[in-house]
């Protein structure tokens, strides 16, 4: 079993970008889904590279997980899932027939059973072949989603989902607020009885560094003297731009997540797309530095007519143009020697 002191310190050392900002956030819900199964069912899914999506490759996770979720249902009389799935669970190689079948279940009791929309589905060849990670990832959460709303065990981000939703009723009338989609108003048809607990068990945070900090040390990554605001207003929520938009975040490992309508994305990635400095320059980029070199097989600029000469084409008639030497060529071995005239290299 891997030491845990040695995770916490291994994602300590990571750089708080590792990946390109529009890949950042699928990354970010790979490893907090991959904590979440593991502690679920005792599994070892690595959460970063393709490890994640090769571990589920199977299906036997996803469909006793579905089974898990039909059971809290009958458990506390939810009108659904109503039914489990039968599937294969031993000897199941990765990109077999049965491989395939259990993922195929898998999608189909997502379909029939929770109502998912199909916006948030993923075919079979997502999973098995890679085709589609974001598909894959963006719909287990939302069967952690209506897992949560019957007693399971969330994920962090449906956690801090939840958190928001909170903090949004308390505070109904605050302008320009983001409203993201209550458990009532995402879907009907998951309703549960009398009785659901509206908190689950909750995961242990293991955030490494402080909010602020992580909010300033992004924003210093743009270099211009007048950067984007982001004003904090209060813990965990940040004003930003020029309006009076708001905006909560919250730190998921060393990842700094936003909350976008319902959904997440990543504050790297959320800047890229509504920071006009990032959208149309690359000034917050550090400069590279230029360096002028010149090379013997590159043609070399016309250098300017210096005050006083005459101007190409314009030489006096009858007057003898000025030759400038090419080459020196060795009597002996008949090598070729560049000269050097002015910075230039002429052969």
């Amino acid at each position: 079993m891997a030491d845990p002191v040695a995770g916490i310190a291994g994602s300590a050392a990571k750089s708080v970008r590792p990946f390109r900002s529009s890949e950042a956030y699928v990354e970010a819900m790979k490893e907090d889904l991959a904590e979440w199964l593991n502690a679920l069912y005792g599994l070892g899914l690595p959460g970063g590279g393709d490890g994640f999506l090769t571990g589920l490759a199977t299906g036997t996770t996803l469909c006793q997980h579905a089974n898990a979720v039909t059971e809290a249902a009958r458990a506390l009389a939810a009108a659904r899932p109503a039914r489990g799935v039968a599937f294969q669970a031993h000897s199941v190689a990765p990109g077999s027939f049965m491989a395939r079948d259990n993922v195929a279940t898998f999608i189909g009791w997502c379909r029939a059973e929770l109502g998912v929309p199909e916006v948030l589905m993923f075919e079979t060849e997502d999973l098995v072949l890679r085709k589609n990670e974001k598909s894959v990832v963006l719909c287990l959460l939302e069967v952690a989603r209506r897992g949560a709303r019957l007693g399971l065990l969330a994920p962090r981000l449906v956690q801090f989902e939840q958190e928001i939703e909170q903090e949004l009723r308390a505070a109904p009338s605050a302008p320009n607020a983001p409203t993201a989609p209550t458990a009532e108003e995402d879907t009907e048809e998951t309703a549960a009885a009398p009785g659901v607990p509206t908190r689950g068990p909750r995961m242990t945070p293991s955030d490494l560094r402080n909010l602020d900090e992580l909010v300033r040390e992004i924003l210093g990554h743009c270099t211009c003297p007048d950067q984007f605001p982001m004003i904090k207003v209060s813990e965990g929520k940040y004003r930003v731009g020029d309006s009076s938009l708001l905006i909560f975040v919250r730190v998921l490992r060393s990842h700094v997540m936003v909350r976008v309508g319902g959904g997440w994305d990543t504050l790297e990635h959320y800047l890229d797309k509504h920071d006009p400095c990032r959208c149309s320059s690359s000034a917050h980029r550090p400069p590279q530095p230029r360096t002028r070199t010149f090379s013997p097989q590159r043609v070399s600029p016309t250098p300017s007519p210096r005050a006083g000469s005459p101007a190409p084409g314009g030489e006096r008639r009858g007057s003898r143009p000025e030759v400038t030497p090419i080459s020196l060529r060795s009597s002996k071995e008949g090598s070729e020697t560049p000269l050097s005239f002015s910075g230039f290299w002429i052969l």
